[in-house]
């Protein structure tokens, strides 16, 4: 018997390790199935097959019910608030059913014996969830990283049912808040895994809205480069081939043929220069920096000078033109410079898609606003592409290639100088029965201010040029490092009686001013030793040069660049490529030579 005393403490041992044994699996089974739970809401947070948009309030719900399930007898709630508030409230709660399977109501019971309900959308204070987290046993937990920003506390209450609950024994109140504690780190890793994937998902789509925005930049800009590329080659093949023949043996510029050379390579050379000018414009008017001469513009003249310009043109391919202006349209603010830009784009725009019939200008008013119409009688445009139109560098597809050619610019130029103008540009067309395009603009935009209406800035004194009498001299000093714009200056105004003296930079510039007193200079602002800017300012600072004219003729042609020129001290501007008749009219202005152009 003796060999058996024993036996009830080994017994007791056994059932010790197999009820720890117990615990354990049960501990590990119930994190692995909160694990899995949780590792399926990250999954699909990856593969964007997330049953909702909220995939951190999913992560939540899961972690609740899950010790929920695991604790039957408890309900577990969820308290959202960030690291800034002072009170939570409630976002979910796991609620067992009783033993008589009724909803139970679960209620906390803070220090000094208050009772803390929990409902959904319950204020809690932070200070009661604190005291919560210190009781003994812990009645909550607080859920935060302080990396990624997570703050929440889980809420742990026991439910009482009509018959008593067995009181837990320390056992299972230490296994349970070993449980716990495992979760909400689990829960905690979720949620900043979460908001990392989310992170990685928005910068991935982002790189591909942006791989596609490059890819469709990419596709316009080698569209753009391709049809600027023929559009300047075609002048350029002109201009190089009909100056070939000028230069081969035998030339006679009184030749009827020669002559018509000359013309060619002309019109080549302005062609060239519109495209230049529609690439520049497009890049000012983006860059807000185009600049709006405000003047009254008589319209009728306008539109009747319009005409004028692609007349020829019309005549060329048998096309009628049309105008026609209501008697009440008489004037109009605006630019009139920029006005004949739209016009002339719609009409050149009318007069390529129209093989036969007309192309006309109409121009009605409406209130305070004047609508100009230009329509044709053309192939039209197919409504699919009718909205694409404005666009930069796009192209209406055509079979007929001489139809494709163009830079894209013209429509998205006049429509965006329409909106400077407070205006805007409309489209109606069919395919087989031509297309009416109409620029509606207000009489007078608000914006709008006339010359005699702006007060300008005087200049400072010391940069502002003196008054100058014109000379009867007829010496010219021409400061140009260009030699082919140099020439043609010098051989032009030599045509007019001038004697024009050329230098190339600065030291030269000062050599010829010590031996002659010139009527005018003309200088470049980009030399090879200097800056116009600063030599013209060197110039003012000098008693015995202070009166003479100085002409800045320069290729610096954006915005603010003329005031640049004269606020430092210039006279008059001209850019480039130089309209000869017009340098004539300035030298002319300050020497009293009359110049024919």
């Amino acid at each position: 018997m003796q060999q058996y005393s024993s036996l009830p403490e080994h017994n007791s041992q056994v059932d010790a390790t197999i009820q720890r044994l117990r615990a354990e699996l049960w501990l590990e089974s119930r994190l692995n199935q909160l694990q899995s739970r949780l590792h399926d809401c990250l999954l699909a947070v990856v593969t964007g097959c997330s049953p909702s948009n909220n995939p951190e309030a999913e992560i939540w719900q899961t972690v609740a019910d899950e010790i929920g399930m695991a604790l039957k007898n408890s309900a577990v709630t969820i308290v959202i608030c960030l690291p800034q508030d002072t009170v939570g409230k409630v976002y979910y709660i796991s609620c067992p059913l009783s033993v008589d399977s009724q909803p139970s109501v679960a209620e906390l019971t803070l220090k000094g014996g208050k009772k803390l309900r929990l409902e959904l959308q319950t204020a809690i204070k932070l200070q009661d969830l604190q005291d919560l987290a210190t009781q003994q046993p812990p009645q909550a937990w607080q859920l935060s990283e302080v990396s990624s920003g997570v703050m929440g506390w889980l809420l742990l209450a026991t439910v009482k049912s009509n018959s008593q609950a067995k009181i837990v024994i320390d056992a299972q109140e230490q296994l349970t808040q070993q449980f716990i504690d495992k979760a909400t780190k689990h829960c905690i890793q979720a949620l900043v895994h979460c908001k990392k994937l989310q992170a990685l998902e928005q910068r991935s789509q982002h790189f591909c809205d942006s791989n596609q925005e490059l890819k469709r930049t990419n596709q316009l800009k080698n569209q753009f480069l391709a049809n600027t590329s023929h559009e300047i080659r075609t002048p350029l093949s002109s201009i190089i081939g009909f100056t070939h023949l000028l230069l081969a043996q035998g030339y006679d510029p009184t030749r009827e043929r020669h002559r018509e050379y000359l013309n060619i390579i002309q019109s080549s050379g302005k062609h060239l220069l519109a495209l230049i000018n529609d690439i520049l414009d497009l890049s000012k008017i983006e860059a807000n920096q185009l600049e709006v001469q405000w003047e009254k513009v008589d319209v009728p003249e306008l539109c009747r000078n319009v005409l004028t310009l692609v007349k020829e043109k019309a005549s060329n391919k048998g096309l009628k033109l049309v105008l026609e202006i209501d008697v009440e349209v008489t004037n109009l603010i605006a630019d009139p410079l920029r006005l004949k830009q739209m016009l002339l784009n719609l009409l050149f725009n009318a007069l390529k898609f129209t093989s036969k019939g007309i192309v006309g200008l109409k121009v009605t008013q409406q209130n305070s606003l004047v609508h100009f119409t230009v329509w044709d009688t053309g192939t039209g445009i197919p409504k699919e592409h009718q909205a694409l139109l404005f666009q930069p560098y796009y192209q209406i597809p055509h079979s007929s290639s001489s139809q494709n050619e163009g830079t894209g610019l013209g429509l998205a130029v006049t429509q965006k100088l329409a909106a400077i103008h407070h205006g805007y540009v409309e489209v109606e067309s069919e395919v087989d029965s031509g297309s009416r395009f109409t620029i509606t603009l207000p009489l007078k935009p608000i914006a709008a201010v006339l010359p005699t209406e702006i007060e300008e800035d005087e200049p400072p004194v010391y940069l502002q040029p003196l008054p100058i009498n014109p000379s009867n001299c007829r010496e010219i000093l021409l400061v140009e490092n260009d030699v082919p714009n140099a020439e043609m200056m010098q051989i032009h105004l030599a045509k007019l009686g001038y004697q024009v003296t050329w230098v190339i930079n600065e030291a030269e510039m000062w050599n010829a001013l010590t031996q002659k007193q010139p009527a005018v200079i003309l200088m470049d602002i980009r030399l090879p030793d200097s800056n116009g800017l600063n030599l013209i300012q060197q110039l003012r600072a000098k008693p015995q040069y202070q009166k003479i004219p100085v002409i800045a003729q320069t290729a610096m042609a954006m915005k603010g660049d003329r005031e640049i020129c004269l606020t430092a001290g210039f006279n008059e501007y001209i850019s480039k490529p130089i309209d000869l008749s017009m340098l004539a009219d300035l030298v002319a202005k300050y020497s009293q030579v009359e110049g024919d152009g």
